[in-house]
């Protein structure tokens, strides 16, 4: 009579193999957002304390290649510039640190002229569909000496979707500063770029604006969403185990 306990017993050892290690990789889950939580809030905190800090000089040109983006990127730096008549459109869609921005758009990129005679890729702002012409916004057109507000950016990274650029149309994807002056034939410029934030162009466009950081921090959600499915998959297989070993009692 007791035969043919022991294939009972052993039938529930896989089940109950399988709960623990679900319940060992949901935790895990939960607690890896936790700790992602904990870094987004870090980078969140750093990000509004470089925006909200008081502009600095521009880096001189020999000081250029000593800066880098985990250092540099986001410091509000301010400097006289002649801008170049010249744009690069980059197409864009919105922006996670431009929140009065909504896309499809474009961001104008020009090149400023500094007095030491280097020169550095300026985001002049935002122009929207059907405002690509520069003749559509002749008031906010380049005039003279301007004093430039605004924060030091890196090239941004092609992502494996992203269109490829188009130099024969003026039509770019990416912020990549270096591609866009050797395509353009505007020189050598700076490692990094500025997105301008003031002054205002007359007409408002393009659009300048101050960086606001608006990244999104869900994981305290994802967390206990990982933790609320950990505790599900351990209450189904102890209830699972507990009526295979009552079916073996009997």
């Amino acid at each position: 009579m007791t035969a043919p306990a022991e294939p009972r017993r052993r039938g529930i050892v896989a089940p109950i193999v399988f709960t623990l290690a679900a319940v060992a990789v949901l935790a895990a889950l939960g607690t890896w957002q936790l700790e992602r939580k904990a870094w987004k809030e870090g980078l969140i905190a750093k990000l509004e304390s470089k925006l909200s800090a008081a502009p600095v000089a521009l880096p001189p040109r020999e000081r250029w290649s000593q800066l880098s983006a985990g250092q540099d990127e986001f410091r509000r730096v301010k400097f006289s510039t002649d801008l170049l008549d010249q744009e690069a459109l980059i197409y864009t869609s919105g922006s996670a640190i431009r929140p009065d921005v909504s896309g499809p758009g474009y961001w104008v990129l020009s090149p400023a002229r500094l007095p030491d005679g280097g020169l550095v890729i300026v985001n002049r702002g935002f122009v929207p569909e059907g405002k690509q012409d520069p003749g559509t916004r002749r008031e906010g057109q380049p005039q003279g000496v301007v004093e430039i507000v605004g924060a030091m950016r890196w090239p941004e990274a092609r992502g494996l979707f992203t269109p490829n650029d188009a130099p024969g149309k003026n039509l770019w994807f990416v912020r990549d500063p270096a591609a866009i002056a050797a395509a353009k034939g505007w020189g050598t410029v700076a490692p990094f770029y500025i997105d301008q934030e003031a002054p205002p162009a007359p007409g408002g466009l393009p659009k300048v604006g101050p960086l606001k950081p608006s990244l999104p921090n869900n994981h305290l959600q994802y967390a206990v969403t990982w933790y609320g499915l950990a505790f599900v998959v351990l209450i189904s297989g102890f209830v699972f185990v507990r009526s295979r070993r009552q079916e073996a009692a009997l």
